[in-house]
């Protein structure tokens, strides 16, 4: 990106899987909220597919909020890429350490990290680490991520927001047995991984504050969602299509999300206060249901259960985890 290009923002957010489903209703309100927007995806057809219609769509809104006109300022502004695409595979650790790499080359500022990646398999898959894919997607890939990223965002004094599931209470989580799908079911794994993944937001909030690094991390699950998480074929499909035709429309899933990212208050085309919507610009280590605020059910609330789960997987995931740098952390 070139230095007039990185001028032209005063934010950046990253939004993983953001091509498609809530990833990409958010990606859109971010947009459209004045934030640099850049997409991580899986497939490039698909995701250079989202970022093109993102960029279509904010470049035909901005027209016609100027009158087809928009002057000098405003054609200037529209000549730059608002959305960008990193293309990278989430399923394991040596794809998130490439997108990781990604991201920082993309991204010279990073104000806004949204984890929305995500996987519900039909059926028991193990990536190259010899770990099932939803763990490692769903729990893994959002704790290396933060590892990774977290000096850049430091910098910025960011807000990361973990899109997560209410289904989580329906998990079983087993230290021994989860990592590799031993426990494997169709319908469990996916609460059981997100929750694994939920218990570490509030380690994550009181690590990076008591190191004072201005980083603020909080957990939202936005609702029951129609979208194409967790098709699949056979008798299981059918019943999850016709049930999906009563969840709410993708395009409500973003507010949750973006909410916890910006000031709730900044208009379509307002340049964003990364600090938070009323009342929330020092909350972090929270988990909110759509907008409401709710303590974690049993046993995520088992500090003990953190602790296990925060030191399997920096060891799955080769992080140096010094507990020394932040002090009564855990």
């Amino acid at each position: 990106m070139r230095d007039n290009e990185a001028a032209a923002f005063t934010a950046t957010a990253v939004v993983t899987g953001g091509n498609r489903g809530i990833g990409l209703a958010v990606a859109s309100q971010l947009l459209h909220a004045g934030v640099r927007v850049v997409l991580v995806a899986r497939d490039p057809a698909r995701g250079e597919q989202a970022r093109a219609r993102l960029d279509a769509d904010w470049r035909a809104r901005n027209a016609r909020g100027s009158g087809g006109s928009g002057g000098a300022a405003a054609g200037r502004d529209a000549e730059l890429p608002r959305v960008g695409l990193v293309v990278g595979d989430l399923s394991n650790v040596a794809g998130v350490r490439a997108t990781a790499a990604a991201v920082l080359d993309a991204c010279p500022t990073l104000e806004i990290l949204i984890h929305n990646a995500g996987i519900w398999p039909a059926s028991r898959i193990l990536n190259a680490d010899g770990l099932e894919q939803a763990f490692a997607t769903n729990h893994l890939a959002p704790f290396l991520l933060n590892h990774l990223l977290q000096e850049r965002l430091a910098a910025s004094r960011a807000r990361v927001v973990q899109v997560s599931a209410g289904l989580y209470v329906k998990a079983r989580i087993d230290l021994d047995r989860t990592p590799q799908g031993a426990d494997f079911h169709p319908i469990r794994t996916y609460a059981t991984t997100k929750a694994c993944n939920l218990a570490l937001v509030a380690p994550f909030a009181r690590r990076w504050q008591n190191a004072g690094t201005g980083i603020r991390i909080n957990a939202v699950h936005p609702g029951v969602i129609r979208t194409g998480l967790g098709d699949r074929r056979g008798p299981l499909g059918l019943l999850l299509k016709a049930a999906k035709r009563f969840w709410t429309p993708v395009e409500q899933a973003a507010p949750p999300v973006t909410r916890l990212a910006l000031d709730a208050e900044a208009g379509a085309d307002a340049a964003p206060v990364v600090s938070g919507g009323p009342g929330l610009g020092a909350v972090t280590g929270r988990y909110f249901e759509i907008d409401q605020e709710t303590p974690l059910a049993p046993p995520l609330d088992d500090v003990e259960l953190a602790r296990r789960l925060w030191v399997q997987a920096a060891e799955l995931t080769g992080v140096r985890d010094d507990p020394s740098a932040y002090p009564a952390a855990m």
